[in-house]
This record gives C-alpha cells, sequence and structure tokens, in this order.
C-alpha cells in the first residue's frame, strides 16, 4: 500500500463524507459485519426521475469500513439508480486503491451490500446478496 493511498483512507476516516441521516431520505437501510462490529447506514433522497438527489451515511467500525462507506457515498451523488445497481464489488476496490486481504472484505463491501440493498428496496425489487456477495 502507498503512504498516499494510505492517507485517503484515513482521511475518510477521519472526515466522512456526507456522514449523518437524512430527515426526508426516500429510502433506508441498515446492515452490519457481526464479525468485526461494522455497521452501516445508507440513507438515499431519490426524485422522480431515479436519480439520487442526496445520499449519507451513519456507522461505526474500522477505517476500511468506513472509508469505502465515505468514498462510495461520495461517488454516488446525482447518479441514476440503474447505474447503482450496477456497481460491484471491484469499484469499491478501485476506490481505495489498495490491495484487500480476505479478513477485510467483508468490512470493504459493507457499504455496498447496504447501498444495493436500499436501492432494490427503493425498487420493490428483491435483492439476492448472497448471489452477489457470496453470502
Amino acid at each position: 500500500m502507498s503512504e498516499a493511498q494510505f492517507e485517503v483512507i484515513l482521511d475518510h476516516y477521519r472526515n466522512p463524507r456526507n456522514y449523518g441521516s437524512l430527515e426526508d431520505a426516500s429510502v433506508k437501510v441498515k446492515d452490519s459485519n457481526p464479525l468485526c462490529g461494522d455497521v452501516i447506514e445508507i440513507y438515499l433522497k431519490i426524485n422522480d426521475a431515479g436519480v439520487v438527489e442526496k445520499a449519507s451515511f451513519r456507522g461505526h467500525g474500522c477505517a476500511i469500513s468506513q472509508a469505502s462507506a465515505s468514498m462510495l457515498i461520495e461517488s454516488i451523488q446525482g447518479k441514476g439508480l440503474d447505474e447503482l445497481k450496477s456497481l460491484d464489488k471491484n469499484r469499491i476496490f478501485e476506490m481505495l486503491g489498495i490491495e484487500i486481504g480476505p479478513v477485510r472484505v467483508k468490512c470493504a463491501l459493507l457499504s455496498l451490500k447496504a447501498l444495493k440493498a436500499a436501492v432494490y428496496s427503493y425498487l420493490g425489487q428483491k435483492f439476492d446478496a448472497e448471489k452477489e456477495f457470496g453470502e
């Protein structure tokens, strides 16, 4: 891991972007990783055109889980629901910019799992976390 990538992750962990709840959220989903205690709650305000007007998150946990949530939420502002449905774990790994060991993969992907659950819930569709994340 390069020093610069490490600093970006620490910055997002210490100063998370879009942190907090949205009182007028169209949908919110909370998920956790019981193995390590990470918790993420995703809030999405979606307009009639199916575009994320505002997104935020709350949670606690390790630097990887919180930094990936901060980066992910920052990156989805103004995006359409179809685009969010197509996001995959490689996008998270690219944003983090570091090699994620097997022990930390669930930490890194927790926010993506919660985001997808929120999108599918909003659309009234079933989200198959096992199929997508192998859980």
